[in-house]
């Protein structure tokens, strides 16, 4: 692992954390930020070397993310979510990477995957209409991966239901202005997109179980460990590792603001012993937050390599930990954060900024613990998981 992208997003720290907060009044990152972000070679870390790509360790990836989360929050959700991107598509089929990156390999896609659309079956390709939110970083993105569901004559989803992944060019879409106006990961313009009865055809379009089970992989003859890395490990990991870097950067701030704060008793922080206990325990779960999810990815990564099947109970074991280690780091910032004072609160101090952007990364569907620990626990005791809800994302 040379880790050249995170040397060159610490090269750029000064300038990622200056630019947050003009970032948060656009509601998407500044495009002096995007280009920095650009030339670093984040989102290229998982892109295949044919088109000027690391094909990174998933590790390098996740650690690169975190360290650009904990200097601002919405550029690391960016780099974690449109870095995913690429690894998709280097098991899509090979002619639409080449309309992709083949001119411009720093060409970034947005997404999201939910089934916001339905795709009506013509002759060569499919015909689309639909609406879907939170597309990350969108702004600076010329594709996009789209989540939808096969539909009859009618525009209605066929049943039972078949999802796709639906890669189109920006022009076949509108990104609705306006439609990201939050609390927390402001700087993310996850806004809005609009799609009227676009023409997909075949090669663009990717069957959302082929993705999920490694059968898109297979059928492009890939066989690099990186793109055979199973679905549920990769997707969630730059989300995952931005919370938990956003959550590095809360107790950054915290620390630095605490060293010279006088608490309202008038003893001064670094003289309080509840507050330095808090502060110390926190460090050590935001830290073990970190080791659970790099161990986890570790751990798919040489199981992937060695030629072994990821079975449903390791991969929802892997997902268990994935989710526990965002929420575990989350409430650790809590305990920095409610130790700050009312001065933390003020719009000048990067603390709450930190912290609403931490809880925003929480209320990603990627992070919803019930379903996922329910279908854990079921797999371990060696009880069969149905289809349905306890099986999605896993």
């Amino acid at each position: 692992m040379s880790y050249e992208a995170l040397d060159n997003i610490v090269a750029i720290a000064d300038q990622i954390r200056a630019g947050g907060e003009e970032s948060e009044s656009l509601g998407r990152l500044t495009d002096e930020m995007a280009k920095g972000l650009k030339d670093a070679g984040i989102i290229r870390l998982l892109q295949r070397t044919k088109y000027n790509g690391y094909e990174a360790h998933p590790r390098e990836f996740a650690e690169t993310v975190m360290k650009t989360a904990s200097l601002y929050g919405s550029a690391g959700w960016v780099g974690g979510i449109v870095g995913v991107h690429p690894w998709q598509l280097a098991f899509a089929d090979p002619k639409v990477q080449d309309e992709v990156l083949g001119s411009d390999s720093d060409t970034w896609q947005a997404s999201p995957y939910m089934p916001g659309g339905v795709a009506v079956p013509v002759d060569g390709g499919y015909r689309m209409t639909g609406r879907w939110q939170f597309s990350s970083g969108t702004d600076h993105c010329d594709w996009i991966f789209l989540g939808a569901m096969i539909g009859d004559n009618d525009g209605k989803p066929i049943m039972p239901p078949v999802g796709l992944h639906v890669i189109l060019p920006r022009s076949d879409y509108t990104i609705v202005e306006d439609s990201w106006d939050v609390v927390g990961l402001r700087g993310t313009g996850s806004k809005d997109i609009i799609v009227k009865d676009a023409f997909i055809p075949d090669y663009r379009v990717m069957k959302a179980q082929d993705v999920m089970d490694g059968t898109a992989a297979k059928e492009y003859g890939v066989t690099e460990t990186l793109y055979r890395m199973p679905w549920s490990t990769m997707f969630p990991l730059g989300i995952t590792s931005a919370t938990i870097g956003i959550c590095e950067g809360v107790l950054a701030a915290g620390v630095d603001y605490q060293r010279a704060r006088v608490g309202a008793s008038g003893t001064a922080i670094k003289d309080d012993p509840y507050v330095l206990h808090a502060l110390g325990e926190a460090a050590a779960e935001i830290d073990a937050a970190r080791q659970q999810l790099l161990a986890n990815v570790d751990r798919i990564w040489d199981l992937v390599e060695a030629g072994k099947e990821v079975d449903f109970e390791t991969r929802a074991a892997s997902r268990r930990n994935q989710v526990r280690s965002a929420w575990r780091a989350v409430r650790a910032a809590d305990e920095v954060f409610d130790r700050t004072g009312g001065n933390a609160l003020r719009v000048d101090n990067p603390l709450q900024r930190f912290w609403r952007d931490a809880h925003a990364g929480l209320h990603h569907a990627i992070h919803v613990s019930s379903t996922t620990y329910h279908a854990a626990a079921m797999a371990s005791l060696g009880i069969e998981v149905p289809n349905g809800p306890l099986r999605v994302m896993i």
